[in-house]
């Protein structure tokens, strides 16, 4: 099956959710994404679209669409390691390099972030500098604080 793709219209402006029939392969915001494959949404591309607005809407904690990153085996254990920081919680890059058992790759992990191509499903923005500031995030400092506040407020 041939990948396909949707512009969901979000509270961040378009967000471009990408799926393979199988699994979501890419989520991206802003104008600095190039859609792969037919402009036309699929039940994937849908539901994954929903659960952004449930999201969003302070409504939705856990994702549970299939997901496919594309990565090499350190990027796959780093966004797999990201999957595991709790809602509304965050980890430094320190932090996540010592969960995939390599304690001196912060910057790797910073670039395997970098690189994450399912945004906010795996949560990379829930990843912090080591002295609790807000560090680098495809979509811009302010769409990560924006994404951390929605969690904070209904973290209970």
């Amino acid at each position: 099956m041939s990948n396909v793709y949707y512009l969901y219209d979000s509270i961040f402006g378009k967000i471009l959710i990408e799926s393979n029939g199988k699994a979501i392969t890419r989520i991206k915001a802003g104008e600095s994404y190039k859609p792969r494959g037919e402009n036309k949404a699929d039940a994937l591309t849908e539901k994954a679209a929903g659960q952004l607005a449930e999201y969003f809407a302070g409504k939705r904690k856990r994702f549970d669409v299939p997901l496919n990153p594309l990565g090499t085996d350190f990027q796959c254990s780093v966004w797999k390691a990201l999957m595991e920081i709790p809602y509304g919680e965050t980890r430094s890059y320190k932090q996540i390099a010592q969960a995939v058992a390599s304690p001196n790759s912060c910057r790797a992990v910073g670039m395997a972030n970098n690189t994450n191509p399912i945004w906010i499903i795996i949560p990379c923005h829930r990843v912090i500098g080591s002295n609790g500031t807000l560090t680098g995030y495809g979509g811009g400092l302010e769409m990560k604080q924006r994404l951390l506040d929605i969690e904070q407020k209904v973290k209970i």
